[in-house]
């Protein structure tokens, strides 16, 4: 069981020790307080069906995680309850029963815990059962004065008081259901709107945790490769001293050909060493700058080529958002390149090529979206739900790429979404605000 599960857990079982009191009132009720409250004496019927809802409260007890996370099964263990105390009020007084509000108690759950249809269920099952009560003791008063003015027949005949009393009641009893009728409403309306706003909030909330947590991961990250960079500097420069020095005094084409492409792989350390240092200053005093969507594709697609070669790029650029503005740093490309990176492995791994699509167009007038689709075996559905936003365990590394383009894209007022493509592989979905 998880951490998050366990405040619902909780409820569940409250809401299981709720089921056990009403029960116990019940019999409270009948046993000792029947005079004191008006209550009618209840038939045997009665026994059985609190021996049988005995069964159920204790059922409910033993399996309440069965409800967890399972709003059906939840919803019909508050239609059981609801069931309970109409059965119970109909043979303990029916509508004239003092604690007939109790019925409201599972409709102020259920508008809680449950999404908006079942509270409205509720109301709807709980006005029937008290409708069915109003109409019953109507019309046992109904009988029972017409059978007090026949007997009252040879008596005077203005005696109107029976039939006067008749109507005074029917009018009380209309004024009681109207005005269940309206608690119940006021329940699902009210309290079903403030559940869902507190519902907003914890989530607006937990996603807050949940980035905050991420930026001081981020940040951790950060101060580590700050400090590998500034620690390869010098092994960097002692590196190109010797290489400068062994094309000084080799001259066998073989061993050119091989200190050539060490010089090459020295130069591309040092210059992702600079860009490293402008990233940090960059993004250190947010330094944005503008950028036209056709110049930021343009330099993509030459950092990939120089990066990699064998990469297979098909890019597809709406013409409507060539000459638009985006707003970047120096942090943007990166986690871009980074993207791709991943899509070229997936696809590599995959079918043997490095091939990877990238769509770029307009999901709204103002955002850009880019949409960037591997041709790799595709991603576990559970770690769809994970990646970007959690380090995850990969010997490839993929998680943390992910996880630090996806906080690349979030300062730039952008997001990061991962989806299965129907055919095979993943899309990364990368959407970042226009300049109006």
């Amino acid at each position: 069981m998880t951490n998050a599960s366990l405040p619902f857990n909780a409820s569940q079982q409250q809401l299981a020790l709720l089921r056990l009191v009403n029960w116990g009132l019940k019999i409270g009720l009948i046993l000792f307080a029947t005079d004191l409250f008006g209550l009618t004496t209840p038939p045997v019927t009665l026994s059985y069906v609190l021996i049988f809802e005995a069964c159920y409260v204790g059922f409910s007890y033993r399996f309440h995680r069965l409800s967890m996370n399972n709003n059906g099964l939840l919803f019909l263990t508050l239609l059981l309850d609801t069931l309970f105390w109409a059965t119970w009020l109909y043979f303990t007084g029916g509508a004239t029963n003092a604690f007939v509000s109790l019925l409201l108690l599972p409709i102020a759950i259920s508008a809680i815990t449950l999404p908006r249809w079942a509270p409205w269920c509720l109301t709807i099952v709980s006005t029937i059962f008290y409708t069915l009560m109003i109409v019953d003791i109507t019309e046992q008063n109904s009988g029972s004065v017409m059978d007090h003015d026949m007997s009252q027949m040879p008596m005077a005949a203005n005696h109107v008081m029976p039939a006067s009393h008749s109507m005074d009641m029917g009018s009380h009893y209309l004024g009681m259901w109207f005005n269940f009728v309206i608690s119940a409403l006021v329940l699902t309306v009210t309290v079903g709107f403030i559940a869902k706003r507190i519902r907003q909030k914890n989530a607006e909330l937990r996603y807050l945790r949940e980035a905050q947590l991420r930026q001081e991961k981020i940040l951790a990250l950060g101060t580590a490769s700050a400090q590998m960079a500034h620690q390869l500097a010098t092994p960097l420069a002692t590196l190109r001293l010797l290489t400068d020095e062994l094309v000084d005094t080799h001259h066998d084409a073989e061993q050119m050909e091989l200190i050539s492409e060490m010089q090459q792989a020295l130069n591309r350390c040092e210059v992702t060493l600079a860009d490293l240092r402008l990233a940090t200053e960059s993004i250190r005093e947010h330094k944005l700058t503008e950028q036209r969507v056709e110049k930021l594709v343009a330099t993509l697609t030459e950092q990939i080529s120089l990066l990699m070669p064998e990469a297979q790029l098909n890019i597809a650029i709406a013409p409507q958002v060539e000459s638009r503005i985006v707003m970047t740093d120096m942090s943007l490309l990166p986690a871009l390149m980074a993207l791709i990176q991943n899509g070229i492995q997936a696809s590599e791994d995959n079918q043997h090529q490095t091939r990877v699509d990238i769509n770029i167009g307009l999901s709204q007038p103002n955002q850009l979206t880019m949409t960037i689709r591997d041709y790799g075996v595709g991603i576990a559905t559970h770690l769809l739900q994970t990646l970007g936003s959690k380090m995850v365990k990969s010997p490839k590394g993929m998680g943390i790429a992910v996880l630090l383009s996806h906080t690349s894209f979030e300062r730039l007022g952008g997001k990061l979404y991962l989806k299965p493509h129907s055919e095979c592989g993943t899309e990364a979905i990368v959407t970042l605000p226009l300049s109006v």
